[in-house]
């Protein structure tokens, strides 16, 4: 979203005409601040809706580091991992190259950081204590072996209202 520039030339010439923003007034001083990058859209408020947290989406994994590691998201975004969210249902850790679903476990806009897990697709939050694989196929999040009746009401069947509906008939003839 920012962009460094080296130098000034870079970026625009003397005499160029450019949009800007008014950032400060200092009349005493006689000065303006201004900004171009504030007219620019901001990303991440668009991966804040996409990458929410519980999302999932295929990743692959760019570098693995002692620590963290860096995985490739879609529309050319990373995320990071540690080594214990990047373990296979079989127990074995992944390797670079390789690609997987991983669950959004934190989003921070600010720290324009993305939190992974390739463990959270398959394995208990022990947090929630629920299961992520049963969290994601069963969306409404209850039980899916129950089965409620519900009995619906439209207007005509409430007795009431059903003399009302009536009356406002006849005041419309």
């Amino acid at each position: 979203w920012t962009k460094k520039i080296k130098h000034p030339a870079e970026f625009t010439s003397i005499g160029a005409d450019m949009e800007v923003v008014v950032l400060e007034i200092d009349k005493d001083n006689r000065r303006l601040s201004l900004g171009h990058k504030q007219l620019e859209e901001n990303p991440w408020d668009v991966f804040e809706t996409l990458f929410s947290v519980g999302s999932e989406h295929e990743g692959t994994v760019l570098s693995i580091g002692e620590k963290v590691s860096i995985i490739s998201l879609p529309y050319g975004v990373e995320g990071i991992s540690t080594q214990k969210h990047l373990k296979k249902e079989d127990g074995t850790g992944m390797e670079a190259d390789e690609k997987a679903n991983f669950r959004v476990i934190d989003f921070s806009k600010e720290g324009k950081k993305i939190m992974v897990s390739h463990l959270r697709t398959y394995k208990e939050d022990p947090k929630k204590g629920n299961s992520s694989k049963k969290a994601s196929s069963n969306k409404g999040g209850g039980n899916s072996n129950i089965n409620i009746k519900v009995e619906k009401t439209t207007l005509g069947d409430i007795a009431g209202l059903a003399d009302l509906k009536e009356k406002l008939e006849k005041e419309d003839k």
